[in-house]
């Protein structure tokens, strides 16, 4: 009797498990492995979307920060700062012509002062578009269309002593300035200070690979032919110009490059210059298929809307630029 009640437990604990309690098994361990990958790519995912906002939000700061750091001592000419260049009466050119100049609009708006009957523009600013009138070293082409070019000129401190042959550099004092290449210029001035000019043109266009980069032109001895790239992704730009109506030095409007007028970027009116807004539109470098882009953004008095189908992430950011040297310069 008991040798006969073993064998039946012997035979029972060897049977194992049946059919349905293995595919009940089975079903069970696909829902905790489809669970398990459901959570890695939500993660893999939420990783993506984090990595690609953090790098939106550094390369737009990076970019802002460049150019509030240039535009912020626009006009500032040394000891001469308000003053206006006139060829002949108080400003000598030393430098030879300049075989790659960056021409812009107005009468007196090349690299260097000329003896036009103008001011010398120290600002000037563009969108580009099929219509617009352009700089001299960037044709409709060279720039992303609809996006904005700001050119400017400042001296940068602080004063050096001159040498290289592959910058230029202004001699002045209180009432004279002379611009030359090399170690010293031949005209004499009475306790001169020197520094390095520069002239410099932000603007955007797309590398090899279709990433649109904030680029910007330099001054060397020789010409703007110097190209910089700063920052990737900066898909669009936008400037609003901000004039002082009322003598206060705080902006009474914001109006973007095509409102403002040949005499208010020659500083001959009554308005003057004191602040600049600058909007960027920042652009993943990579797409994320997972993602489609459907939104509008604002860029200050522009509205950019966003092809269809498209995977990218963007950002704007933007400042409010305070110019610490306006143009004191009356008609």
């Amino acid at each position: 009797m008991k040798k006969s009640f073993r064998m039946k437990l012997s035979k029972s604990a060897e049977r194992g498990m049946s059919l349905v309690e293995l595919m009940v098994a089975m079903v069970i361990g696909l829902f905790l492995t489809a669970g398990v990958f459901t959570m890695f790519s939500m993660s893999s995912s939420n990783v993506t979307t984090t990595s690609q906002f953090n790098q939106l939000q550094e390369n737009g700061r990076i970019a802002l920060a460049i150019m509030e750091r240039d535009i912020s001592q626009l006009g500032f000419m040394g000891d001469l700062t308000g003053t206006d260049f006139i060829v002949g009466t108080n400003t000598n050119i030393e430098v030879t012509t300049i075989t790659a100049d960056c021409v812009g609009d107005g009468l007196n708006n090349a690299t260097l002062p000329n003896n036009q009957p103008a001011h010398f523009r120290r600002l000037w600013g563009y969108e580009n578009t099929a219509t617009s009138t352009h700089l001299s070293c960037l044709g409709n082409s060279d720039v992303n269309a609809d996006t904005d070019v700001l050119q400017l000129k400042r001296f940068i401190g602080p004063n050096v002593a001159a040498g290289s042959t592959n910058s230029v550099y202004v001699a002045a004092n209180s009432s004279q300035a002379v611009f030359f290449v090399g170690a010293t210029p031949t005209t004499t001035l009475e306790n001169p200070r020197t520094w390095e000019y520069q002239h410099h043109v932000y603007f955007i266009a797309n590398d090899a690979n279709r990433i649109p980069i904030l680029r910007r032109k330099t001054l060397t001895s020789t010409g703007m032919s110097n190209d910089e790239q700063l920052v990737e992704g900066i898909e669009n730009i936008r400037f609003l110009y901000g004039f002082d109506n009322d003598g206060d030095s705080t902006p009474d409007s914001f109006m973007p490059a095509e409102d403002v007028t040949s005499l208010m970027w020659d500083n001959e009116g009554f308005q003057r210059l004191v602040a600049i807004k600058a909007f960027v539109l920042v652009r993943s470098i990579n797409e994320d298929k997972s993602y489609t882009n459907e939104t509008e953004y604002l860029l200050g008095d522009k509205t950019i809307t966003i092809p269809a189908n498209d995977h990218y992430r963007r950002k704007v950011l933007s400042t409010t630029i305070v110019l610490e040297n306006p143009v004191l310069i009356r008609s």
